[in-house]
């Protein structure tokens, strides 16, 4: 591989260009109008116009970005996360171009795109699953006596859904029918497919997920991470590993996880995601994330795997750098989200000019952003403006520096999430892992608070 076109924006654009320099691969990054002048585009060796700022025609057009990394000369593309990652169609295109594409074959990529479709993968290779629906809701099925079958609380998912979107969960069966409906609804105005199936919802369980690395032939796990601090099933705060989490429980997500890799032919990096309930000390599956995860920075804290690197190397044949028994976790590691988001309203979009930026600096503590000072927060996309992970020898420790660090941090010219982080990490409930998923939404005054 000799040069690199990254199909992304942002701050996973600049992370991924630093690696591919590290390696002596030259970059190229595509840029809607608004970015022009973004970090991303002064970061890498080269930056090509593709289009307008709307995403569907620039970040999203396959034509133009597969056009931009002909004309450009490179040799692979790298999708990030978002827009184009998990688009199995994009992924044929690039390959068809004859283009290296960074990411696992098409095939897993719709295998583990229909949420219903991987459940059944999942349950065949073993991985714990929730009592739910054996493949898509049909409109002829009786939903009401499924779901009593099945047991309440439930939650309706899209099939082809993600991200927290096509999602309703539903308390009585008087909910139901309706429920169903929406989520038909926006599935199919979001994802462009309305099926939905039906399992088991659990109140108050923490989101835990596996990291896998694969090359075809080497299939390996590099641990687990916690995801429960979420806002409308986003995720807000991520650390690895994931704590208070019985070892029976952790080595079978790990082993399970590497075997669906297995079965399903994977390369690259990928995630696997489970639902742990802290009461039955059970996990169950959830889905697989076909592409690099936002959060994949703390796994890299405590392993010392560079994700990127590896996906490189298996994207231009030489296969993955490390093998099972290579791969060692060392301390906790911590990360936020930053977003360009007001908190006192609702957490609206705040777009704007930066007028003053700082990040903290030090031993454990790693910024990964995509804009600097004089950046314009554009309104089109992803308001995320930079991830901050620190990492120390212990939880405690690692919490303590977070807090510290955050106190640090100066942004001037738009609204952060900045308020949101600082109280999350100082809640006693954060401490003693006593949160979960809808711990924001469900607790009194937190955000009333900020």
């Amino acid at each position: 591989m000799k040069k690199l076109l990254i199909a992304n924006r942002g701050e996973i654009a600049v992370r991924i260009i630093r690696t591919a320099r590290q390696m002596g691969i030259a970059t190229v990054v595509v840029v809607s109008e608004p970015d022009r002048d973004s970090l991303a585009a002064r970061t890498a060796d080269e930056a090509v116009l593709i289009g307008p700022a709307p995403a569907t025609a620039s970040y999203l057009n396959h034509e133009a970005v597969i056009a931009a990394a002909l004309e450009a000369g490179a040799d692979a593309v790298h999708p990030g996360y978002g827009f184009l990652s998990e688009n199995a169609a994009f992924a044929r295109k690039v390959i068809d171009a004859g283009l290296a594409w960074v990411g696992p074959p098409p095939e897993a990529i719709e295998m583990m795109g229909n949420k219903s479709r991987a459940r059944e993968a999942a349950r065949e290779a073993g991985v714990p699953v929730l009592r739910g629906t054996e493949g898509p809701l049909r409109e002829e099925d009786d939903a009401l006596a499924i779901a009593r079958d099945i047991g309440f609380p439930i939650a309706v998912k899209a099939s082809a859904g993600g991200g927290g979107r096509g999602i309703r969960f539903v308390d009585t069966e008087e909910e139901l029918l309706a429920a169903i409906g929406m989520a038909r609804g926006e599935a199919g105005s979001v994802f462009g497919d309305p099926t939905v199936y039906m399992e088991r919802f659990v109140p108050h369980a923490r989101h835990v997920e596996v990291q896998l690395l694969a090359d075809g032939e080497v299939f390996v796990h590099l641990g687990d991470r916690d995801c429960s601090m979420q806002r409308r099933s986003q995720k807000v705060i991520e650390e690895a590993p994931a704590p208070e989490l019985p070892e029976a429980v952790r080595e079978r997500i790990r082993s399970s996880s590497v075997e669906l890799a297995r079965r399903c032919g994977y390369r690259g990096a990928g995630t696997v995601e489970f639902l742990y309930d802290p009461v039955a000390q059970e996990a169950a599956f959830i889905e697989m994330n076909t592409r690099l995860q936002v959060e994949h920075p703390i796994t890299e804290a405590i392993t010392g795997v560079d994700l990127v690197r590896e996906q490189l190397r298996v994207a231009s044949g030489q296969g993955l750098s490390v093998a099972q028994e290579d791969i060692t976790f060392t301390g906790h590691a911590i990360e936020v989200r930053l977003n360009a988001e007001d908190p006192s309203n609702n957490f609206f979009p705040s777009p704007g000019t930066i007028s003053e930026l700082h990040w903290p600096e030090g031993e454990g503590i790693r910024v990964d952003t995509g804009v600097d000072a004089g950046s314009t927060v554009a309104p089109f996309y992803d308001s995320m403006l930079a991830k901050l992970v620190v990492s120390a020898a212990t939880r405690d420790q690692a919490i303590a520096a977070m807090l510290t660090a955050l106190k640090e941090v100066r942004i001037e010219g738009v609204k952060t999430t900045l308020p949101l982080h600082r109280a999350l990490l100082a809640r006693p409930e954060f401490a003693a892992v006593e949160h979960h998923s809808k711990f924001i939404e469900t607790t009194p005054g937190l955000l009333e608070a900020l």
